[in-house]
C-alpha cells in the first residue's frame, strides 16, 4: 500500500497530525517507538482540558481517538532509515519492513542532553527539570538551582526567578556567563556558582543539596537544567532537511522542511517545548500535507 502520509514518531505532534490527517480521510501510517521523551515526567502541564495528566494516559486518549478512523494505521516500530524513490518515500523499520508513502512528516523529536554531572538521571522529572513552564508551578517559592555546563543558563535563570526568587545558578566548573550577564543576576539576588558540583544529594528522587568541590554546599529542594537538546532521530538530517543552530530542523510557516515532500512538527522544529505547541504544530502540519496533497490531485 502507498500511504498518503507516514508519520514518523508518536508524540502529541505525531498523534495530532494522525488525527487530522485521518478526518482528512487520508491513508495514513503512524509508527512510533513508544519512547516519549517526557516518559520520565509524572505528569504534563499547560494544556487545557488535561492539566496534569500522565503521559500515559494522554497517548492512551489520543490512540483511542485516532483509531475511530479506519484509514489511519498504526505501528509500533523503530524506523531506522527513510529514503526518496521515484515518486515517493521509502521507511525502513529495525525489524526490516519497508513502507512507502508519498509524504514524510517527522515528529521524532530531541533528546536532553542533561550536565555531566553523577546521578543527575536520578532527580529527573522528579525534582528536576527541562521547562518552567512545564513545571515551574509545582517548585514556586521554593529554594531552587538553574544548572547548565554547555550553554549559557542566563535566560532560563531569569524565567524561573519568575516562580522563585530563591534561586541558585550553576555552570558546573563551566565559564559560560558573560561578565554582564553575572551583573545582572546579582543585581535580581540571584545567586552564581561556577565552582564543580561534585554531588547532588537526596532521596526517592527529591533533591535536598547541590554540593560543590570548593565552595560548600547549598540546601535545594529542586530546579531546572538547561543545555542544548539534539534531534532524537537522525532521519532529518539522513534525508538532508537543513538543521538550525538549536538543532531543529528548519521548517515554513507551514511546517515543510527544506526537502519537498518532508514535513515536520512538535520538539523536532519548535522551540516551544510544550505538549499543547507540539499539537498545535502537529494538526497545523497535517493540513499543510493534506493541502499540497490535494494541489498534486486537483486538476
Amino acid at each position: 500500500m502507498l500511504f498518503d502520509c507516514a508519520i514518523i514518531g508518536g508524540g502529541p505532534a505525531g498523534l495530532s497530525a494522525a488525527l487530522v490527517l485521518g478526518r482528512a480521510k487520508r491513508k495514513v501510517l503512524l509508527l512510533d517507538e513508544g519512547r516519549p521523551r517526557n516518559a520520565v515526567t509524572h505528569e504534563s502541564h499547560g494544556f487545557l482540558t488535561r492539566d496534569g495528566v500522565e503521559p500515559g494516559e494522554f497517548r492512551a486518549i489520543a490512540y483511542q481517538e485516532i483509531r475511530r478512523y479506519p484509514s489511519v494505521e498504526v505501528q509500533e516500530v523503530r524506523v531506522v532509515s527513510v529514503t526518496r524513490q521515484e515518486g515517493y518515500f521509502e521507511a525502513v523499520t529495525e525489524q526490516g519492513e519497508r513502507f512507502q508513502a508519498k509524504t514524510i512528516l517527522l515528529a521524532t523529536g530531541l533528546k536532553d542532553v542533561l550536565p555531566a554531572i553523577e546521578g543527575i538521571h536520578d532527580y529527573y522529572g522528579k525534582s528536576l527539570f527541562a521547562c518552567p513552564y512545564c513545571d515551574g508551578w509545582e517548585r514556586r517559592d521554593q529554594p531552587l538551582v538553574v544548572i547548565s555546563d554547555s550553554m549559557s543558563p542566563y535566560h532560563v535563570a531569569k524565567v524561573v526567578w519568575n516562580w522563585s526568587r530563591d534561586l541558585l545558578v550553576c555552570t558546573n566548573g563551566q565559564a559560560l556567563l558573560t561578565a554582564e550577564e553575572k551583573e545582572s543576576l546579582e543585581r535580581n539576588k540571584i545567586q552564581v556558582v561556577e565552582d564543580k558540583i561534585v554531588a547532588l544529594v537526596g532521596e526517592n528522587g527529591m533533591l535536598e543539596k547541590v554540593v560543590f568541590a570548593e565552595q560548600g554546599e547549598s540546601m535545594r529542594t529542586g530546579g531546572f537544567v538547561g543545555g542544548w537538546p539534539v534531534q532524537a532521530s537522525a532521519l532529518g538530517a539522513d534525508l538532508g532537511c537543513e538543521i538550525n543552530a538549536q538543532s531543529r530542523l528548519v521548517t515554513d510557516m507551514l511546517n515543510r522542511t527544506t526537502v519537498k515532500g518532508v514535513y515536520a512538527a512538535g520538539d523536532t522544529a519548535t522551540p516551544f517545548a510544550q505538549l499543547i505547541m507540539a499539537a498545535a504544530e502537529g494538526s497545523k502540519a497535517a493540513a499543510a500535507v493534506n493541502m499540497d496533497l490535494i494541489e498534486g490531485e486537483f486538476l
